[in-house]
């Protein structure tokens, strides 16, 4: 029987973010073809107000925290892995402070676009293909087909989306590494020794995985939209209403995903089997077969953060609540 451990991860540029109850740790391979270990300090907010360890309250939390955090990972293995860096005229122009000001206006301002993005994609567009499909037809939908055709269609954008950029090199890449963060995850829940050999063997494909978060995410709105169509019938007629109750919804949906997801990662039986098959089978998108040095990079950063007493975090018992429960 398999070992439980709540030991996550984020796969980076050229690296791996692994993170323990008790630290966070990044390994990123350099320019130099070396691996540097560094650690990101700060204690969760979840251990300094203790009403953020309850039930949905800490999927919410986890997530906000989650999305900071790597995003701060994925700036950090940018620059030590060379991602970042000018050529060599460049360079000599502008001094640290001022590359890592540029790298930093470069990440918000794709977090704008992205977000603009996302709203247009799985905001506007479901709508107006419902729209679009209720003047063809000439008939007005029942609220729970209204709201299922959207659903399906933001699921239907969101693979087609994720599918599309794993052909990016440099996303390829990203998911090799992520693939190479849950076969040592996996090797490690057995509790074989964290070899190149060993891990390689493992499966690529995670329960706790973020990408079976997204589609969760995506399943449980279904049933929040339904919800509140059904009780609210007015609110989906004003489209800047039914906008703003989507996003009011977003923390709410974040938190029972959350909490679907632990439960998946916990049991191993045919309810949680079904609940997590959707995100296992984008897994085949969002995760590659790694490389021997992909997974180098994979132990050391699992190895950077293990806990001092391992049999705590790897337990047998699986009915253990552990603090940390996403890859």
């Amino acid at each position: 029987m398999g070992k439980y451990t709540s030991i996550g991860g984020q796969a980076l540029i050229e690296g791996i973010m692994m993170k323990s109850p008790e630290k966070t740790a990044l390994a990123v391979r350099t320019p130099e073809k070396e691996i540097d270990i560094s650690y990101m300090q700060g204690k969760s907010i979840r251990e300094k107000y203790k009403i953020l360890k309850l039930p949905i309250l800490r999927g919410i939390a986890g997530y906000i925290e989650s999305m900071i955090q790597g995003y701060k990972a994925m700036m950090i293995s940018a620059d030590k892995s060379g991602y970042t860096d000018l050529d060599e005229g460049e360079q000599e122009k502008m001094d640290e402070k001022k590359k890592n000001a540029l790298i930093g206006a470069v990440m918000v301002v794709g977090t704008v676009l992205g977000v603009l993005l996302a709203v247009a994609l799985f905001m506007l567009l479901p709508r107006l293909a419902v729209s679009g499909l209720q003047n063809i037809f000439d008939t007005e939908f029942p609220k729970i087909v209204r709201s299922g055709i959207e659903q399906l269609i933001k699921l239907a954008v969101f693979v087609l989306y994720v599918w599309l950029v794993s052909f990016m090199k440099d996303i390829k890449r990203v998911f090799m590494y992520h693939g190479a963060e849950h076969k040592t995850i996996f090797c490690y829940e057995k509790g074989l020794e964290l070899t190149v050999e060993n891990v390689r063997k493992q499966k690529r494909f995670h329960p706790r995985c973020g990408t079976s978060f997204m589609i969760l995410m995506i399943l449980i709105s279904i049933i929040f939209s339904t919800l509140i169509q059904m009780i609210f019938p007015g609110v989906y007629n004003v489209y800047w209403l039914w906008v703003v109750a989507k996003i009011l919804m977003i923390p709410l949906i974040c938190g029972v995903g959350f909490e679907v997801l632990k439960f998946c990662g916990k049991y191993d039986n045919i309810i949680t089997k079904i609940i997590s098959a959707p995100g296992l089978w984008l897994q085949r998108i969002t995760t590659k077969e790694p490389e021997d040095d992909m997974i180098e990079i994979a132990i050391a950063a699992l190895k950077a953060c293990e806990p001092e007493q391992p049999d705590v975090d790897r337990s047998i018992d699986k009915k253990e609540e552990p603090e940390n429960d996403d890859i």
